[in-house]
């Protein structure tokens, strides 16, 4: 006999929903939580966009298990509000502890015995917390336990229903449908409720039985690294001021950042090319004005962190033979086992910022590979592996035309067109048409300004000053101290990296001397003036420190507020 063949093709999303739902009840028992519709709908509509490697139903019942064993991981340990207050107490009790031996042996001073009198206090207001605390977690936890019970005995008279009626004992089977069922599901209903209004003291509740849609987002992330925030529908406003949020890191550079952030609100929407990846771009402009710093912003704001990016430096790709490495060695060659640099990064992450740093400098072959990866959105790797890039945005920096850049790139609308019309016929020179001709957009980048160049002083001063702050040192400088470097970093030819040098050779090396030498001490304000055209480092009022004090009022105040709760508890 002939096996018949069967096709049988992957269900839509929406024929996986009802698979869900169907399996729901099953997975609210084992688990002892309850589903929400939403995480069902998010279960299908996240596993279909994010997870191209596996195939529905199971990844989205995977993911529906997966959020349902951590809920009832959360659910059987201690509450997290109440775990810090008991690591606190601890912290606070074996300081205590060092405090008084150190009294005994009359070894402290009086700041020492004023800190053992404050610890003595907070442990009093924490040790009522903690008690009001456990208070309302066993409450919470005795009717989440309860609905559990009640949903264990429904099962069992289903199943016992149904065996009845197999075995023809109608009676029995009578009895069970429609007197204990029914009684069963009413005080399934009154306990759900009670359950849901458990609120003690005033306080919400600190418990939650109830899978929603950001526990599949919480999931998911986990799976590709995606935050889950950029999952769901709240994104939608965040994504709209997405331009402000690049501008405030990369400065001079407005129209690159336009185009940029329309090909990400295209996508959002769903109106992008699904085929295709999220954009293809190609930032064209002089050194060091802020090519690859947007690439880094983009994925900092898509990913909250750089770490995301996909970086390759088309420097390493300059001979022939080193395109397989994109791809991966053929078989029988070496390195075969190994993979595809470009392939297995992207099969790891699948939505996320690829940087093909340089392009220039790579061999013409390795653009024969991009092809198919900007016009279907997917490559084949050496063993046969298809790789989706469609979830990704694909940007090539270079440097070609630069000096075009920098000789036309006024504000004269003349010279902005010649300027534009010879980086073209440029890049047409050195890339071939069907290349090009596949890429979304060419993004020239600008010269740096002198006012440009002040703005970035700005931000690597404040990235100096968060590096001080882990000595609880902090930074301040005056307008002529930033004039000044902006002044000393400036170079129309090499962009923004002169500026670097200068702050590192004219404030971060004075600093780092100052620190050496004992002039600045942890807890120590910095302050940078400019004085005969000379940087003028000196000591200055710790700005942290007045914040902190001012939190510990505000926390103060929280405590009072807590105080007054806590007498409406008893």
């Amino acid at each position: 006999r002939r096996f018949q063949q069967v096709m049988i093709n992957q269900p839509s999303p929406e024929d996986t929903v009802s698979i869900l739902r169907g399996l729901k009840p099953k997975y609210e028992l084992h688990h002892g939580v309850r589903i929400r519709d939403e995480a069902l709908l998010a279960a299908a509509k996240l596993s279909h966009r994010y997870i191209p490697d596996r195939f529905l139903p199971d990844k989205a019942i995977d993911l529906m298990d997966e959020a349902c064993a951590k809920l009832k991981n959360e659910l059987t340990s201690k509450p997290e509000v109440l775990d810090e207050v008991d690591r606190r107490i601890i912290q606070l009790e074996m300081e205590r502890l060092s405090l008084q031996s150190d009294v005994e042996n009359e070894s402290v001073d009086d700041m020492g015995s004023l800190r053992l009198s404050n610890i003595d206090d907070e442990l009093e207001k924490l040790k009522v917390k903690q008690e009001q605390l456990n208070a309302r977690w066993m409450a919470e936890r005795g009717a989440v336990e309860g609905v559990n019970e009640i949903q264990e005995k429904i099962a069992e008279v289903t199943l016992e229903i149904e065996k009845c009626e197999r075995e023809f004992d109608l009676n029995r089977a009578a009895e069970l449908k429609y007197s204990i069922l029914p009684a069963l599901q009413e005080k399934l209903g009154m306990t759900t409720g009670e359950s849901d209004g458990v609120e003690i003291g005033g306080f919400a509740r600190m418990l939650r039985d109830e899978v929603v849609a950001d526990d599949i987002a919480n999931v998911v992330a986990v799976w590709t690294g995606i935050p889950p925030q950029k999952m769901l529908e709240s994104e939608s406003d965040r994504i709209l001021t997405m331009g402000d949020k690049l501008k405030e890191r990369v400065i001079g550079q407005d129209e690159a950042i336009e185009v940029v952030t329309e090909a990400i609100q295209r996508s959002r929407a769903g109106l992008n090319d699904p085929s295709k990846p999220i954009a293809s771009l190609i930032f064209l402009g002089p050194t060091g004005v802020g090519k690859t710093e947007l690439c880094k912003a983009l994925s900092e704001f898509m990913f909250d962190t750089e770490e995301a990016m996909i970086r390759l430096d088309m420097s390493e790709y300059m001979e022939k033979h080193t395109v397989s490495r994109l791809l991966g060695a053929p078989p029988g060659y070496v390195g075969y086992d190994e993979g595809g640099q470009l392939t297995d990064a992207v099969r790891r992450k699948p939505y996320s910022v690829i940087l093909f740093d340089e392009m220039e400098k790579a061999h013409p072959d390795v653009f024969n590979v991009m092809l198919q990866l900007l016009d279907d959105g997917r490559v084949t790797d050496s063993k046969g592996n298809v790789v989706n890039f469609r979830n990704c945005v694909i940007i090539f920096t270079s440097n070609i035309g630069s000096q075009d850049i920098i000789d036309l790139g006024g504000s004269d609308p003349e010279s902005q067109a010649l300027m534009k019309e010879r980086v073209g016929n440029a890049m047409r020179d050195h890339f071939k048409p069907e290349f090009l001709n596949r890429i979304d957009e060419n993004v020239i980048f600008n010269s740096l300004s002198k006012t440009n160049l002040r703005g970035i002083v700005k931000i690597e001063s404040k990235r100096l000053e968060k590096r001080l702050r882990d000595r609880d040192m902090s930074l301040s400088m005056s307008e002529a101290a930033l004039d000044h470097l902006a002044d000393v970093g400036f170079d129309p030819v090499y962009g923004a990296r002169p500026l670097k040098r200068a702050i590192q050779r004219e404030l971060e090396t004075v600093v780092a001397k100052g620190i050496l030498k004992g002039e600045f001490r942890d807890g120590d304000g910095i302050y940078v003036d400019c004085a005969n055209g000379q940087l003028v480092v000196s000591k200055g009022t710790n700005t942290d420190l007045a914040k902190t004090a001012e939190d510990d009022a505000l926390e103060k105040n929280a405590e009072d507020t807590f105080e007054d709760m806590s007498a409406a508890f008893e």
